[in-house]
């Protein structure tokens, strides 16, 4: 099976986390003060989604954004 790419993960884990928060997307664009059409856009995994909204939609939620070094091949 096919690795799921970084972007399709966090699309994945935001919109899973949103709803077993019991949250649309139009209540979480309220409280991560953003637009509904951002929340649209990350859940389905578009890639140029700016990181500070990113950030706050994470923020929102009570999840963070880590970055880790690669091992390499």
């Amino acid at each position: 099976m096919d690795e799921e790419s970084p972007t399709r993960e966090i699309a994945r884990r935001v919109r899973d986390e949103r709803r077993r928060q019991g949250m649309d997307q139009r209540t979480l664009a309220l409280v991560a003060n953003v637009g509904v059409r951002s929340i649209h856009r990350i859940e389905s995994g578009e890639q140029t989604i700016r990181l500070d909204i990113l950030l706050r939609v994470l923020r929102a939620l009570g999840m963070q954004l880590t970055v880790t070094s690669r091992a390499r091949s």
